[in-house]
């Protein structure tokens, strides 16, 4: 296996017809690093991974291995010498195989001493915790252990980069829990360079360094994992990690005092203020104060569980700012909290959704707050141009 310092893939775009899957993707790979690719499907994430591995030709843009072009959509080096190693979310064993057999298939196509492939093979499977598995067959096994025998069979390999598409999607909620942590600790073990798709942002948020947030095709959002889920860079962003209520508004009052905006804005159901901590020259405040300028439009994004409902007068106590007056419509008890949807009072069609341990019923009602510092405000494409900061 040749080392490296990075993989650059710079400007690619995939399309199919007259459909782009992805769109002018461009991100940097570090060594040793985990990066989620994060999104609903049909995002293009899984098509963004495979055209990395070379089994999707690319339509433009190019793929480097430090200073190496491996793909600049004319010329493309074959998927079986880019030293990659894919993992697919149905596993793709060989039924007539078994297990030791499937593992050293790739190590036998490269005509390896046989007592190579012996101790490789042996490793690998100590590394997934399947010693003893070694002669049986995958239709023996359940689904968690032949997902370790895929990935068994790709970490095999050395390879310099290791993918997987939603490796773990087809498991039950326990099962992907113990996988997901025994990834995460193959990953500290390997020190192997790794992109993983998914969907579930748990995963993303447990396993990942790095998070590639994805919209038909096109990147929103990079970053850490919690930058991503505290600080989304946009609507679309906040909706996917949990920012579950969603209100469109005008800004009445906007207060700069340094790095903090404090801003009171008029929704259809309630008056939100908010305070922002967004640096100087950061694209999300200068749009927000544009949008004041202009009278344009924003939309506040709040998580479920920075809801809290109050007792019975205190809303009047807190004044008209951050109260929330709804009417429960569905109650769903979830262990640790319940798990509420209500109407909100005079303003049909807005909802709000929240987590509590306070005992409300169906067709209660009752009211609720949140704290400002917890109220994401973004401005509308329609109120400014400035895009917010991927």
């Amino acid at each position: 296996m040749r080392d490296f310092k990075r993989i650059s893939v710079r400007r690619m775009t995939k399309r199919f017809g007259d459909k782009t899957a992805v769109d002018d993707f461009s991100i940097e790979f570090g060594k040793e690093e985990f990066v989620t690719f994060l999104g609903p499907s049909g995002c293009g994430k899984s098509t963004a991974l495979n055209c990395i591995t070379g089994l999707i030709p690319i339509t433009s843009g190019e793929i480097y291995i430090d200073d190496e072009c491996i793909d600049d959509a004319k010329t493309s080096v074959p998927p079986e010498k880019r030293e990659f190693g894919m993992v697919f979310q149905n596993y793709a064993l060989f039924p007539h195989l078994t297990v030791k057999e499937n593992v050293a298939f790739g190590l036998k196509l490269r005509k390896l001493p046989k007592t190579e492939v012996e101790k490789r093979v042996d490793d690998a499977l100590r590394l997934v915790h399947l010693e003893g598995y070694a002669t049986k067959f995958p239709s023996q096994m359940s689904g968690g252990e032949q997902q370790r025998v895929a990935i068994a069979r790709c970490i095999v390999l050395e390879p310099r980069l290791l993918l997987l598409d939603e490796p773990l999607s087809n498991l039950d909620a326990k099962l992907r829990v113990e996988l997901r942590y025994e990834l995460k600790a193959l990953h500290e073990r390997l020190k192997v360079t790794t992109i993983y798709v998914t969907h579930d942002q748990a995963e993303a948020l447990a396993l990942s360094d790095r998070i590639v947030v994805l919209k038909l095709g096109r990147i929103q959002q990079v970053g850490s994992p919690q930058t991503v889920f505290t600080k989304p860079a946009n609507p679309f962003v906040a909706d996917f990690v949990g920012y579950k209520n969603a209100w469109k508004g005008k800004i009445e009052v906007l207060k700069e005092n340094g790095g903090t905006l404090g801003a009171s804005v008029r929704t259809k159901g309630a008056l939100i203020e908010t305070k922002l901590s967004y640096p100087e020259g950061d694209p999300r405040r200068d749009a927000i104060i544009a949008a004041y300028k202009s009278g344009g439009s924003v939309t506040t994004a709040i998580r479920p569980e920075d809801i809290a409902v109050i007792g019975q007068g205190e809303g009047a106590a807190r004044g008209e700012g951050n109260v929330i007056r709804c009417v429960a419509d569905l109650v769903e008890y979830q262990g640790h909290a319940n798990s509420i949807s209500a109407c909100i009072k005079g303003c049909e069609g807005e909802r709000v959704d929240l987590h509590s341990a306070s005992d409300i019923a169906f067709g209660e009602a009752f009211e609720a707050c949140v704290d400002p510092e917890k109220v994401l405000v973004f401005a509308m494409p329609e109120a400014s141009p400035a895009r917010s900061a991927p």
